[in-house]
């Protein structure tokens, strides 16, 4: 990922709420006291859409451009990142088509209500540089090597957070992946989220390295599909 890309990843479930993915357990039963858990159900196949509770996950499409930039500016911003720091980049959100869905990659977007309340995107690991090369913006369309992808811009916004959101995208963004046939996931995050790094962790990803960036340690996880 090269940047922060679950900044605003504070996204712990609500209580009675269960997230999509390793914590999620079968349903309760009719006399069960519980609270009835969620999961995280795809409706349809290509476009690709999935339903968890209230929360509606589809495609991006280019009428929701400024939401979704908007979305991950708001999120950098939490943890106060921002242009020039050698983290922060959004170059990508220019070339959504090009890059994600053009790509072997994908796109979603998380809607309550008709409203954008969440995102996130995988895209080729070829595709844009790494490291402190990141921020400063890069493009290298070629032909496909479908072995790792990267999970990024996740972002929940602030006041739907901590209903289970965040491992909702993330679940429905493995899905893809191993359609596609990637063999690894990789993504990275900072030591200022915390509650990112957690979650990727709840999902199996692992640690594989850590860089400072602009006085910023960046810290690169993955996980292998197969």
């Amino acid at each position: 990922m090269g940047t922060p890309d679950s900044a605003s990843w504070q996204d712990r479930p609500a209580p009675g709420a269960e997230p999509a993915g390793p914590e999620a357990g079968p349903a309760p039963s009719a006399a069960d006291p519980r609270p009835r858990r969620r999961a995280l159900v795809r409706l349809q196949g290509d476009p690709p859409v999935w339903s968890f509770g209230e929360l509606r996950l589809r495609r991006y499409r280019a009428r929701d451009h400024a939401t979704v930039l908007a979305l991950h500016r708001e999120g950098l911003a939490q943890v106060g990142l921002r242009p020039g720091d050698g983290v922060y980049y959004d170059h990508d959100f220019f070339r959504m088509e090009d890059i994600y869905l053009r790509n072997d990659g994908e796109f979603l977007v998380g809607e309550v209500d008709g409203q954008i309340v969440a995102m996130g995107g995988l895209r080729r690991a070829d595709l844009v540089p790494g490291g402190r090369a990141r921020a400063f913006g890069g493009y290298a369309p070629g032909d496909p090597v479908l072995d790792a992808v990267e999970m990024v811009r996740l972002r929940v916004r602030p006041s739907a957070q901590r209903r289970g959101y965040g491992a909702a995208v993330v679940s429905a963004l493995e899905e893809r992946a191993a359609e596609y046939g990637y063999r690894v996931l990789r993504g990275d995050t900072t030591e200022l989220q915390a509650p990112a790094l957690a979650l990727y962790r709840k999902f199996g990803w692992r640690e594989t390295r850590r860089e400072v960036i602009g006085g910023i340690v960046n810290i690169y996880i993955e996980k292998q599909l197969c």
